[in-house]
């Protein structure tokens, strides 16, 4: 028995030795990533954020409040959400400075359209340089743009504007975002390779290069227009069988024959109508002009394709990826209908923990997923309470319309038999006299 214990805790002390490397190489990995920015929204959030003025002295400046919602999987969970129809909203909060160079930059946020937005966008911004938060507007210039943007039934795009040298840059693929009322996170990932994945809730919607997915660089290679297919290139896929030969009496076969089938009609009379002869029909046998048969082309190097070539207009920039120094996040729209809740920004420079986030705040998916569908059978009981009082009042005036229309009749009826009768008793009253 103490031979045993004794294994047990040598067994355990082997277990935590093992395990120290796998600990250490985690720790590691924590303590060099690092969180530039994150704002949950929780007390205090008004300390780091400011509100711009733009468009304040036009009366078309709109306001955020601080809510979690009309249906929200934690009531706690607080965003800010603009709350005034066809307005523009601007709030910036100033980060630590931050540089991607040789880094990973994660910019990451969630946002609920509870509104029918009909047309207006709900992406983020990260600006560079000096900014007058109090100014900040859409004339503001920024290093990146990213998120939704939404326009009737047609419009649901996904912004990713970077930008190179003071000009700003679009993502040349059509990227597509969340239309419903529930919600989404975004996350941007831009690495030092130039690489880059666009995720929504956790899930890689599109990945790619900077070098090819934006036109800021020219390409790196291009097809040589003028290269000419060699006289010996052989494009032909198939060629006909030089040793097929034509049967033997296969031009003879008829192209139709009469139709055995069929019968002389029992009143055909020749002589008024002639020899009968039996219509003709496709025939079976015959197979068309004769062809030789195709086979394969031994000599057969494929289309002929342009060569790619290096474009002498490439110059690479090794720092195509590496953005402006970072300084201020901020929120700039414009929406018809307002009601989106910002929440759960972050920028990082480790993808895992941006993940982390966003299974965290998904804990509650399923509750905020019930309370929209009650909050929307209230809507729909509202809606269809309010349809009822409609048809109701509709039904009440089309009834007084009614009244009063037979009242205003009954009296012309009235009037005119007091005149008639008058008429009458007044030519009596004449003829007596």
């Amino acid at each position: 028995m103490g031979f045993l214990g004794n294994s047990s805790g040598f067994s355990d002390k082997l277990k935590k030795l093992l395990l120290l490397p796998l600990l250490l190489s985690f720790l590691l990995t924590f303590s060099l990533s690092e969180v530039i920015f994150e704002e949950r929204f929780e007390d205090g959030w008004q300390s780091r954020w400011v509100k711009s003025d733009w468009k304040k002295s036009e009366g078309k400046a709109g306001s955020f409040k601080h809510t979690a919602g009309k249906w929200a999987g934690d009531p706690d969970d607080k965003g800010i959400q603009t709350s005034t129809d066809a307005r523009h909203f601007a709030i910036s909060a100033k980060i630590p400075e931050f540089s991607n160079k040789n880094r990973t930059l994660v910019l990451q946020y969630s946002i609920k359209f509870e509104q029918e937005i009909e047309c207006g966008g709900g992406y983020i911004k990260l600006l560079s340089g000096f900014v007058n938060q109090k100014k900040f507007g859409g004339d503001t210039p920024y290093s990146v743009m990213f998120g939704p943007d939404l326009c009737g039934t047609q419009t649901k795009k996904l912004h990713v504007i970077v930008s190179y040298q003071g000009q700003n840059y679009p993502i040349k693929k059509d990227l597509q975002c969340e239309t419903d009322k529930l919600a989404h996170f975004y996350t941007f990932i831009l690495r030092p390779d130039a690489s880059y994945s666009v995720l929504i809730d956790n899930r890689e919607r599109e990945s790619g290069s900077m070098y090819s997915d934006w036109d800021i660089l020219p390409p790196r290679k291009i097809k040589d227009t003028k290269a000419k297919k060699p006289a010996d290139w052989d494009d032909r896929e198939y060629i006909e069988d030089p040793n097929d030969v034509k049967p033997e009496g296969y031009d003879s076969i008829p192209a139709e024959i009469p139709d055995p089938k069929a019968k002389e009609p029992d009143n055909w009379d020749e002589e008024e109508d002639g020899l009968w002869k039996p219509p003709k029909i496709p025939n079976p046998a015959y197979k068309g002009p004769w062809r030789r048969k195709k086979i394969k082309n031994p000599n057969y190097k494929g289309k002929w394709k342009n060569q790619w070539i290096d474009n002498p207009e490439f110059e690479d920039d090794p720092d195509l990826y590496v953005l402006k120094p970072i300084k201020y996040v901020g929120i700039e729209v414009w929406q018809v209908k307002a009601g989106a809740i910002y929440d759960n920004i972050l920028i990082c420079d480790d993808p895992e923990y941006a993940k982390q986030v966003v299974e965290e705040v998904f804990a509650h998916r399923e509750s905020e997923k019930e309370a929209f569908e009650e909050a929307e059978k209230v809507r729909k009981a509202r809606e269809e309470e309010e349809a009822q009082r409609a048809r109701e009042e509709g039904e009440r005036r089309r009834r007084e319309r009614g009244h009063d229309r037979r009242y205003r009749d009954k009296e012309r009826y009235r009037d005119r038999y007091r005149r008639h009768h008058r008429r009458d008793y007044l030519d009596d009253y004449h003829d007596e006299l």
